[in-house]
């Protein structure tokens, strides 16, 4: 049985990928069994609107094709609904953060055929004051660089964009006084930054919380301590390998909600984008969204995969 979709897509992103390749990514989705019409962005805010009328129009998919910004605002116009579709994902960003911990791949014929097969997976999504998320929301000076790195260094330089912006960043680096509680803990203290994962994804660090799931109804909170520059990039490089956790510059624990607040300025960096500014009260909603992810192994990605003997990293 044919479904409808609604594909809603970033022309800019990817160096407009999906501009130049609509035509087939739409004959794949068809061939399919998805009907599909299209929404191009056109500003801030407009993928939200949009992901909002599809689901009151009734599609029964949506599909974010963009980078990270472009999932976000979906996320906020799907997960406001009492009734959700299934969403699809079509990564053309520059880190592709959550598509990255789903496995799933740049490849747009490969992404479709993820799409197509049907199958989904229960995700929890973030609920920040008004706002969702589903990947990280975070605050300190030094997350604010995400959402300073202009779009079209972002197509030019790619994941490097992120890396200049931080480097000129670091020496001004300056702690936040931070009121955080929880059911499991209490901090007040001077902090550079702290961390709510959904994933273990974030930023293009794979292992900064390698724990965290997807699915199990708990944020991983990393919180660094106040530190100087020497410690912060010697943290930066543990991070890298996994092996910060046990510093004792880093708070971790898990939590299902927590209330964050500070009598300094601070903004809320929530999957890349400017998220409104503390006091926040931070909520997880427990497989409140389904997305397709590649699990029957019948994908042509999969099945490539199998071919050249390599197991996917579940």
């Amino acid at each position: 049985m044919t479904k409808r979709a609604r594909l809603i897509y970033n022309p800019i992103s990817g160096r407009e990928e999906m501009k130049r390749r609509l035509a087939e990514v739409l004959r794949r989705l068809e061939e399919g069994g998805l009907e599909t019409s299209t929404h191009a962005t056109t500003g801030e805010g407009d993928a939200t609107k949009a992901a909002a009328e599809a689901v009151d129009r009734g599609f029964d998919v949506v599909i974010a094709a963009g980078g990270d910004g472009t999932l976000y605002e979906v996320i906020n116009g799907l997960c406001g609904k009492p009734e959700r579709p299934p969403l699809g994902i079509l990564p053309l960003g520059t880190t592709n953060d959550f598509a990255r911990a789903l496995g799933i791949p740049k490849n747009l014929e490969q992404a479709c055929d993820i799409i197509t097969e049907q199958f989904t997976r229960d995700i929890d999504v973030g609920k920040v004051n008004e706002r969702y998320y589903i990947n990280i929301a975070a605050g300190g000076s030094f997350t604010e660089l995400t959402y300073e790195v202009p779009s079209k260094l972002k197509t030019v330089l790619g994941q490097l964009a992120y890396y200049v912006k931080g480097l000129e960043k670091l020496p001004r680096l300056k702690p936040i006084h931070l009121d955080l509680r929880c059911e499991e803990i209490t901090i007040q203290e001077d902090v550079m930054l702290f961390l709510i994962t959904n994933s273990n994804s974030v930023g293009g660090f794979e292992k900064l919380a390698a724990d965290a799931s997807l699915n199990d109804g708990l944020f991983d909170v990393i919180v660094l301590k106040k530190c100087n520059l020497a410690e912060f990039i010697r943290i930066a490089t543990l991070a890298l390998r996994g092996d910060h956790l046990a510093d004792p510059n880093i708070v971790y624990f898990q939590t299902r909600e927590l209330e964050i607040t500070s009598p300094d300025y601070v903004q809320l960096n929530l999957d890349g984008e400017l998220g409104g500014t503390l006091p926040a009260v931070i909520t997880n909603l427990q497989s409140h969204l389904k997305i397709f992810v590649d699990e029957s192994g019948k994908s042509t990605y999969t099945k490539q995969l199998k071919q050249l003997g390599v197991r996917r990293k579940q």
